[in-house]
């Protein structure tokens, strides 16, 4: 079993250590003069009695700080506690002063005499030592407990983030795979072969939404790989009614994104335009100069649309980049046109700051 000293700022041991050898030679210098340099007998006896007792009183003194503290523990009784702190400490001090210097007179090997003066100096200098240590002390347990509240505090806004971050985790449309099914089914009875290849592609989409559920972010190469998958089932359903431009700098392709970024801004603008092979819906992705990537398409808004809220999730992605990197993503909109411009990150661990 340890024995555990009392401790008011964590650092009592630390603080104790680095003050007692310099007070110890400086008390007993004043107490036995040069004798105590000259007597390698007297040097370590009285080196032994002040540590000790030196010791001792800090660690009472540190009973007492712990004690007051948990009896005073708000900031409005803070000058209260540090009050009855300082007064315990002096009258201590006085104490263990004049038990050494009796002790020293005591024994014959010193040869010293009770010096009312070096008395009255030693108590002086140690009252101010003590004032001085208690509020060191105070202000390292003060920045102590800031700091473990600062902990507390960025452990909570990570697990909320983690949590936020779960609840904006893109859905797939159910519609998407409803009409993808449909697809496969006219194409398994038209073309096995585009069967095959169109349920390799839907496989890819579905593996990659499930494989990317729990990662923050992912590569945009990873994305557009996807994104081919994804818009091969698109177009078995819309032809040329629906056309992608691609124009990515190979130095983006390394830097990360959240998952099904891409997929839901294509998701927004195919449910929200009409798409025809006379009138396509083009959409382009584009490097946007070192800010990020730039989604364009043009704007030929449905007449009726369904209850579904296709806006959801754009305001999601907007959400995502908000608490992975204090990001913004940028949408603006004409007549005719609608852009979606979002950053890279460099680094994953760019969403763990």
């Amino acid at each position: 079993m340890q024995l555990k000293l009392p401790q008011y700022s964590g650092k009592d041991n630390l603080v104790m250590m680095l003050i007692l050898p310099a007070f110890t030679v400086v008390i007993n210098s004043t107490i036995l003069g040069q004798q105590y340099f000259h007597s390698w007998g007297v040097f370590l006896l009285g080196t032994l009695i002040t540590v000790i007792g030196g010791g001792l009183e800090f660690i009472l003194c540190g009973f007492v700080a712990v004690t007051l503290k948990k009896r005073f523990p708000h900031e409005q009784e803070i000058m209260k506690r540090l009050t009855l702190m300082i007064i315990t400490f002096l009258v201590l001090t006085g104490l263990f002063l004049y038990s050494l210097f009796r002790t020293f007179e005591s024994i014959d090997l010193f040869n010293y005499h009770f010096n009312e003066s070096a008395f009255v100096w030693s108590y002086f200098t140690m009252g101010i030592l003590n004032i001085f240590l208690t509020f060191v002390m105070e202000g390292i347990s003060r920045y102590n407990d800031w700091k473990m509240n600062w902990q507390e505090t960025e452990k909570l806004n990570h697990a909320y983030k983690q949590s936020q971050l779960q609840g904006l985790k893109s859905q797939v449309n159910p519609h998407f795979l409803f009409n993808s099914l449909n697809s496969l089914s006219s194409l398994i009875q038209d073309d096995e072969e585009k069967a095959e290849k169109f349920l390799d592609e839907m496989s890819k989409v579905y593996r990659y939404m499930l494989t990317n559920d729990d990662e923050q972010l992912v590569s945009l190469e990873t994305e557009l790989k996807f994104v081919d998958a994804y818009m091969y089932l698109l177009k078995a359903r819309y032809g040329d009614g629906l056309q992608l431009n691609i124009s990515i700098d190979p130095a983006d392709k390394t830097k990360c994104l959240p998952p099904l970024t891409l997929q839901a801004i294509i998701e927004n603008a195919f449910s929200l335009n009409t798409i025809s092979k006379q009138s396509p819906l083009i959409i382009t992705m584009a490097s946007a100069n070192g800010q990020g990537i730039a989604v364009t398409h043009n704007i030929q808004p449905k007449t009726v649309l369904t209850s579904m809220d296709y806006e959801a999730s754009l305001d999601n992605l907007v959400n995502k980049y908000k608490l992975l990197n204090n990001s913004t993503v940028v949408i603006e909109e004409t007549d005719v046109q609608r852009s979606v411009r979002f950053p890279l990150l460099n680094q994953k661990k760019e969403a763990e700051s």
